[in-house]
């Protein structure tokens, strides 16, 4: 299963691949402009394997989007566009695209396209980049390094297990239990304390940021993104 950004200011369009995504069993999110793609590809890039970008859009146009994006992601783009000159191909392609189809298009074909892109990148040795950005705070799994407001935090091992089971399982409730069997191991038999003390630390370590660690009293914790 893949995980598609799909960008396209045209409502109707955006149904349409999801209905055909979802029927090959892919997860989808939505874009409405670029603006907005670029927003989302700053908090959650790490999770797409592939964008769908319409090219005129308002607020921000998709090659420009796509720009923005390169600065971070490497990521797979490809792009639609009603109008399919050579110069509009030959510009998305040198800003590092991976192909590009022109409107009206055949969803099964679209389909088939991404299948192709990622098929391709899945030969690479090189693992893809996956970085979690949330203000100041930079997550990078892959890298194995976090950074707050450009500086990079002297986390224990303990920690960085911890933040990133956190982060890669942001916005939802995690009991104790949870924590303690998926980061310490099931066999973790030590005191309830363990967890705080991490928790304590990792708060200290991560500065303003800290307050993305909510405690929920009587369950666990949960990191808010």
């Amino acid at each position: 299963m893949y995980h598609i950004l799909v960008v396209d200011d045209e409502e109707m369009i955006r149904v349409l691949i999801r209905k055909y995504a979802e029927f090959e069993g892919h997860q989808v999110t939505e874009a409405q402009d670029g603006m907005q793609a670029v927003a989302v590809c700053r908090e959650r890039g790490g999770e797409f394997d592939i964008i769908i970008m319409d090219v005129m859009m308002p607020e921000l146009d998709g090659f420009s989007a796509v720009r923005e994006i390169r600065k971070t992601s490497n990521v797979p783009v490809l792009m639609l566009s009603a109008r399919g000159e050579e110069y509009d191909k030959i510009h998305g392609f040198e800003l590092g695209i991976d192909d590009y189809v022109v409107k009206p298009f055949s969803p099964k074909e679209l389909m088939m396209r991404v299948q192709a892109i990622l098929k391709r990148g899945a030969i690479s040795d090189v693992p893809k980049k996956e970085r979690l950005r949330l203000e100041g705070l930079c997550i990078d799994f892959t890298g194995r390094i976090v950074t707050v407001d450009g500086e990079t935090a002297d986390l224990s091992p303990k920690e960085y297990d911890l933040l990133f089971y956190m982060a890669r399982n942001r916005n939802v409730a995690l009991t104790r239990e949870m924590l303690l069997s998926n980061v310490w191991g099931y066999d973790f038999y030590g005191d309830d304390r363990t967890l705080d003390t991490h928790i304590k630390l990792l708060r200290k370590s991560l500065g303003p940021y800290s307050k993305r660690i909510v405690t929920l009293r009587g369950v666990g914790y949960r990191f808010e993104a």
